[in-house]
């Protein structure tokens, strides 16, 4: 039937897809656990587009020739570039999304869960700031251990988007009650200031608080290492035991490390908390003044054609610019969010759209009122 056949079509083309990504994954990957733990998945999803492809044999249909979609392109070239787990946590969003996606497909049962055991393998590896897989849920017993997670793709998407959006409004919102070109520019290049100057300090004090809070928690280890070794030894064995070490010898191997209580702190801190002592938590000023140029740049865009043309001129190119740069940005969410990327893109030119409308009606508005 055609609606097989294309739904076989579907499914072969988002197992390779995943296959070619995870391929990717082991390519940019140093560590060789995790290097190897991206093979097994990429073998594993190339098993299931096998049978996809067995199946559209069986109905007289050859499969056509792969490419690897939009998203998986990008994901692999920022993994090569800039390491695997820049790109994990989006990847992980994906997997937790097509988690169930065959639940439905009466001929796909076996696959279903091994779909589910990938989308919780990759939310592990995701999390894991070295190795190990385990410290999150050790450390969860105790009451005063937090976990967090990061996404620098995600985090650089947003904030060029925060500023592309909120300047847009902004402009649109002067532009509407009528002001003069001059006025529009200042007051677009007033928001890019101000609101990058936000962005850059809150960002600042979020970083300096994780590093507070790190440093807290490593301290709070360090006085269990010193008040409680028996017990802390007993989490570094089940630690090791849970990277694949036997029994005694996990307990063999924590003994002989609680004997360097600087690099049991090390290691506790690593697997247990999540915490790299050597980065705790990033450089509060590098972060802030990444954050001011993301915001900056997205807001950049409706202002920059005032610096030339003014009147029904500069409103055009403005808006111009900005649906240009809400695809562009709209294309870079569905890295992470899992949609196609003509669907981002769209769904992202129109909130902006309706957005600028909705401000630029109000400043029209405010503008006659107050005339």
């Amino acid at each position: 039937m055609p609606q097989d056949v294309a739904r076989y079509e579907r499914n072969l083309r988002e197992e390779l897809d995943g296959s070619a990504l995870y391929a990717a994954l082991a390519g940019a990957e140093v560590d060789p656990i995790r290097k190897d733990l991206f093979l097994q998945l990429s073998q594993a999803e190339a098993g299931h587009a096998q049978l996809w492809r067995d199946k559209l044999t069986c109905v007289g249909v050859n499969a056509e020739r792969f490419t690897p979609s939009f998203r998986a392109r990008i994901l692999s070239r920022l993994a090569q570039r800039l390491g695997p787990r820049f790109v994990l946590p989006a990847i992980a969003a994906a997997e937790f999304a097509d988690r169930n996606k065959y639940s439905g497909q009466a001929d796909a049962s076996a696959l279903s869960s091994d779909e589910r055991g990938h989308a919780a393998v990759i939310q592990a590896a995701a999390m894991s700031r070295t190795g190990g897989m385990i410290g999150g849920d050790i450390a969860k017993a105790e009451p005063w251990h937090r976990r967090g997670s990061g996404n620098d793709l995600r985090a650089a998407v947003l904030g060029a988007n925060d500023g592309l959006v909120s300047n847009l409004c902004l402009v649109m919102g002067v532009a509407g009650a009528g002001q003069a070109p001059h006025v529009i520019l200042l007051t677009g290049l007033a928001g890019l200031i101000a609101g990058a100057v936000s962005m850059a300090l809150g960002e600042w004090l979020s970083v300096t608080n994780a590093r507070e809070f790190a440093c807290s928690q490593i301290a709070q280890e360090k006085e269990e290492i010193e008040e409680t070794p028996d017990a802390e030894r007993k989490e570094l064995a089940l630690i090791f035991q849970a990277k694949g070490l036997p029994r005694d010898d996990a307990q063999r191997v924590a003994t002989n490390l609680m004997r360097d209580k600087r690099a049991a702190l090390d290691t506790l801190a690593r697997e247990e908390l999540g915490i790299d002592p050597a980065e705790m938590g990033g450089n509060p000023w590098s972060a802030a003044v990444l954050s001011f140029a993301l915001f900056s740049a997205g807001a950049l865009f409706p202002v920059v054609p005032f610096f030339f043309a003014g009147g029904a001129t500069g409103m055009t190119w403005s808006a111009a610019l900005s649906v240009v740069a809400l695809a562009v940005i709209g294309l870079a969410t569905s890295l992470f969010s899992g949609r196609g990327p003509m669907y981002s893109a769209i769904r992202q030119v129109v909130i902006g759209a309706v957005a600028a409308a909705v401000t630029y009606i109000i400043g029209a508005l405010i503008g006659v009122s107050i005339s």
